[in-house]
């Protein structure tokens, strides 16, 4: 009896694989790779963060490296099944002017806020948005901490909104009403408690700004800061922000 034939896997047709064209992106970091590619950490409006090749990019007569930019939004067409996409193309959209000085820095934050707490490929078209609007207002920003921390701290709470580990800001941990006039702390695991020594205590006043955005006060703004900082440490655990370290030696300074 003569032997079957052995037959041959069919390779994969170019329309079986999957494509995403004209999609809103913003390049979130930017990695080396082989000798003339580069992988990209992209923030996309409908698919979430994705990581793509961009094959060839840094060779001198490549027409992508131009549009690849930090801080700018763009259009990405990017095809592939597996955890790397690979790039087909890219449209700057322009619009936006570029970050430089102390706004360039918080961008850099917002990033790398993105990067360390977006899961891969999770969509995010609501805080995408919110992103879109920071890197603006950022961009018309003046080069001092009064003008640049009230887009940080909106952004912050829209995060953890989205993630789902915004504080709950108009209720204590039990469900009960804030009461007018008394002080509460921010415990990570439960929520607002009554003001307990050795914690950082809020006024109902503030938290009520906080949950609202308003941050035209600095006394808002430098307990919001801290509220912030607390509602993060579980998410972001012993893992420094590089950034935010930067951002504090710059004060310093």
């Amino acid at each position: 009896m003569a032997d079957k034939a052995v037959r041959k896997p069919r390779r994969k047709a170019a329309a079986d694989v999957p494509r995403v064209d004209a999609q809103p992106a913003f390049i979130l970091h930017q990695y080396a790779y082989r000798e003339t590619s580069r992988l990209l950490d992209v923030f996309s409006r409908d698919l979430g963060r994705v990581m793509i090749v961009a094959r060839g990019v840094q060779r001198p007569g490549s027409q992508l490296r131009g549009s690849l930019l930090a801080f700018q939004p763009l259009l990405l067409a990017w095809f592939g099944a597996g955890e790397v996409k690979t790039l087909h193309a890219a449209e700057w959209q322009g619009g936006l002017p570029q970050l430089t000085g102390l706004p360039l820095l918080c961008g850099f934050y917002l990033n790398e806020l993105l990067m360390k707490l977006l899961p891969r490929e999770d969509a995010y078209p609501a805080l995408f948005g919110a992103y879109f609007a920071a890197i603006r207002q950022l961009g018309c920003s003046a080069n001092e901490r009064a003008a640049v921390e009230p887009v940080l701290r909106s952004f912050e709470l829209t995060l953890l909104r989205a993630l789902g580990y915004a504080p709950t800001l108009d209720r204590q941990a039990g469900g009960a009403p804030l009461q007018p006039g008394q002080r509460y702390s921010y415990d990570a695991g439960f929520g607002l408690v009554p003001a307990r020594d050795g914690l950082p205590q809020f006024e109902v006043a503030v938290l009520q700004a906080i949950s609202a955005s308003c941050f035209d006060d600095d006394r808002v703004l430098g307990q919001a800061k801290l509220l912030m900082r607390l509602a993060f440490a579980p998410l972001l655990g012993d893992a420094p922000l590089h950034t935010r370290q930067l951002l504090i030696d710059l004060q310093t300074l």
